[in-house]
């Protein structure tokens, strides 16, 4: 569900003492890749943990548009995109007062921690990941330097800000793994214990499925459905969903339990609602229209809160640069302590 949360009027007053931070159980770290106005998938796969992460945890969230570099063949909607996902994230309950939120390229430190640890990096490590495999499969006509070091990146976004636990799902386990791996290598070969190991945090990350009924929601794929979108226009959307595949007629019983329709009522309808459509569907008392039309009509009302508080941070002018200006001051602060423990550790000479 999507919550209300309360923002003060002038984000300069939440932070007096800007370089103190609170420990609570320890240090999380996430970044996405900026694509923009954020959908269903994104909300139920990675939000809505942003968001509950906050209460427990130290968290810094950032949008990682170096990354984003690897793939992209033009960033002329860069700009825009990282301040779309900023506003969503905001919209969401991600809160500035509870959680660091930056831009990568806003904090240079990164840039310098990944050369640093591609030298202790063995190539072939690299290349043999499964990711790397597929990311090339995707890309093979853009397979550039940049690509093949990515998860050392990836690596220097946590360790920078010395992240105890990062937040991902079994299937991202072995990211995290390799992460260790380089902090290990790091730690020896300057005989150091400067970079933490982080550790994985398994969470509970739903594979949303989009309105093709096939396929995970994307934007590439074009079957997503955006936060931000009209009630019109998502529910337009909705209504190209694909239903129960063997259900040919109205008279004809259905099955919710294999409805990508269904499955997203249970995380946007009430309860007791839910419950009527599961025996309706069954019973051939309602027909799959009917069933995205009420689906529509909940997921309006769910996004409504959201949408408003969007448009007021939307409409605050100067609001976005604000929060990511602080953000980028705070995560700073502990990049440049980081960095100069790794300088010390390698035994630079400093000036």
């Amino acid at each position: 569900m999507l919550t209300p949360v309360r923002w003060p009027s002038d984000l300069r007053s939440i932070y007096k003492e800007n370089t103190k931070v609170t420990t609570k159980k320890g240090r999380v770290f996430s970044g996405a890749r900026p694509t923009g106005r954020q959908h269903l998938g994104n909300y139920l796969g990675a939000i809505q943990n942003y968001v509950a992460l906050q209460e427990e945890f130290e968290s810094i969230y950032c949008i990682v548009d170096i990354h984003a570099l690897t793939t992209v063949e033009t960033t002329q909607d860069l700009k825009t995109n990282t301040r779309e996902m900023t506003l969503d994230w905001l919209a969401a309950g991600m809160d500035p007062e509870k959680s660091i939120i930056f831009v990568q390229s806003h904090v240079p430190e990164v840039m310098e921690l990944h050369t640093i640890l591609s030298m202790v990096t063995p190539l072939g490590k690299l290349t043999a990941l499964p990711t790397f495999k597929e990311k090339v499969r995707k890309n093979p006509n853009n397979v550039n330097y940049g690509l093949v070091g990515y998860p050392v990146l990836m690596t220097a976004d946590i360790v920078l800000y010395k992240a105890t636990t990062v937040p991902v799902g079994v299937d991202q386990f072995p990211h995290v793994e390799f992460a260790r791996e380089v902090v290990r290598s790091f730690n020896y070969r300057y005989d150091t214990d400067v970079l933490l190991e982080p550790k994985s945090k398994a969470t509970q990350v739903p594979k949303v499925i989009g309105i093709d009924g096939e396929n995970k929601m994307s934007k590439s794929l074009d079957n997503h459905i955006e936060l931000t979108a009209t009630p019109e226009e998502t529910e337009k959307r909705v209504m190209q969903m694909v239903t129960d595949p063997q259900r040919k007629r109205l008279s004809d019983p259905g099955d919710p339990d294999v409805c990508n329709v269904f499955t997203l009522h249970k995380i946007f309808t009430p309860q007791e609602e839910v419950a009527q459509i599961n025996i309706d569907c069954r019973q051939a008392e309602i027909g799959c229209v009917a069933c995205k039309r009420r689906f529509a009509k909940s997921l309006n009302r769910e996004l409504a809160p959201f949408r408003a508080r969007r448009a007021e941070f939307d409409a605050k002018e100067g609001y976005i640069r604000e929060v990511l200006v602080d953000g980028a001051k705070r995560a700073q602060t502990i990049a440049a302590q980081t960095m100069g423990e790794v300088r010390a550790a390698i035994g630079f000479y400093e000036v």
